[in-house]
């Protein structure tokens, strides 16, 4: 389980609390206005916002003081994650302390449609293809816990959906953990197990999927 408790962060001066929690294997898609702190969330489990109080734990070991790179997560960014210098293929094979799972990584490919673009380096490739390798990155790694930041905002409704499918079947047979913002309640149907929606400043309110 995730337990996030009583996480204070400041953010441009303005005091943002977490206090939830979230089972071991389920999806959480988080949600709220603009600039209550949903990006902020993710960046504090990762590592890369200090809170200024409070504890982030993974099944009973604390996280909160520990280095971007010793937590057990995975975190796409809105910029995707990807090396320039890189072919798409050698992007997808990196974060892998053993060898990479090609043939996972050529047939998640085939069903995210990029396949064909394996072998280009990551500016040859349109933003929704971006937007798919930085998914098959950041969810075929080894880590338990995946955090997502707006990951089908550059794609087409029927490539957000191939996609939304393929994210939940992937997190759900490799046990991850998920947190997924979105602004789109298709994504909640679609993915998540529930939702939290973050209101400034109190509390996270934990809602049942609609």
């Amino acid at each position: 389980m995730l337990n996030l408790n009583h996480v204070y962060v400041t953010l441009d001066g303005y005091p943002l609390h977490y206090h939830f929690s979230v089972k071991a294997k389920e999806i959480v898609a988080i949600q709220g206005a603009s600039g209550v702190g949903k990006t902020t969330l993710l960046n504090v489990i990762a590592g890369f916002v200090a809170p200024n109080e409070g504890q982030i734990v993974w099944d009973n070991t604390e996280l909160t003081a520990l280095s971007v790179d010793r937590r057990p997560v995975a975190m796409l960014f809105q910029d995707h994650n990807l090396f320039e210098h890189l072919t798409v293929m050698d992007n997808l094979r990196l974060g892998f302390d053993q060898e990479a799972p090609e043939h996972l990584i050529k047939q998640s490919a085939l069903t995210l449609g990029v396949s064909e673009h394996l072998t280009k380096k990551p500016h040859q490739l349109s933003g929704g293809q971006r937007q798919r390798i930085g998914l098959l990155r950041t969810l075929l790694r080894p880590e338990p816990i995946i955090l997502l930041d707006e990951p089908f905002a550059e794609l087409d409704p029927t490539t957000r959906e191939l996609a939304g499918n393929w994210v939940r079947e992937i997190a759900k047979s490799a046990k991850k953990t998920v947190l997924l913002v979105t602004h789109q309640h298709e994504d909640v149907e679609r993915v998540a197990d529930r939702r939290i929606e973050l209101r400034y400043p109190e509390a996270p309110l934990d809602t049942a999927k609609a």
